[in-house]
């Protein structure tokens, strides 16, 4: 498949550095005590959403470009990726960090040699056009962090304290 345009367009990759700063914010702002708050209904903590959020880049990557995942490993210690779980948010902040950086090679790669990324067991790994993975990261990522906010607001954050959380808002904006 010979794909149309060899780059990954400048609106994309200004909004997977927002969405990076968004991440950001969010990890700044979790206390503590914050990452092991659920919804007493049998869903995951605030640390397993964030968790799951960072290490997905490395999870996909391991199976539509290994080679691009080889260096996100050391955080995980072995385990996989899928099943990694972390409260620091230094730790995470890198993961996520690295795992964009790695996510975004990968696409260049594909794009550089007009290929889509590989299908190894038919899931349909963005076989339309490579950035498509660099979207999924986004909206995978908001999906995740509304999930975050409400466990936080269940957990006792006051209102004011959740409008002040709105602020991260502003990056989309500016």
């Amino acid at each position: 498949m010979t794909l149309p345009t060899p780059n990954v367009p400048d609106l994309l990759l200004d909004t997977l550095r927002r969405n990076g700063r968004v991440n950001d914010t969010l990890l700044a702002a979790v206390r503590p005590e914050e990452y092991a708050l659920r919804d007493g209904e049998g869903g995951w903590t605030v640390a397993r959403h964030l968790s799951h959020l960072a290490a997905f880049r490395a999870g996909w990557l391991l199976e539509i470009s290994p080679e691009h995942a080889a260096g996100l490993m050391a955080p995980f210690g072995g385990a996989n990726p899928w099943a990694w779980e972390s409260r620091d948010p230094a730790v995470l902040g890198t993961v996520f960090r690295e795992g964009d950086a790695a996510a975004l090679r990968a696409v260049q790669a594909a794009l550089e040699t007009g290929r889509s990324f590989p299908d190894p067991y038919g899931e349909g790994t963005y076989q339309s056009h490579p950035a498509h993975f660099l979207q999924h990261i986004v909206v995978h990522d908001s999906h995740h962090r509304g999930q975050v906010l409400s466990l936080l607001r269940r957990g006792g954050r006051t209102p004011q304290e959740m409008d002040a959380l709105d602020e991260h808002w502003a990056i989309w904006r500016a």
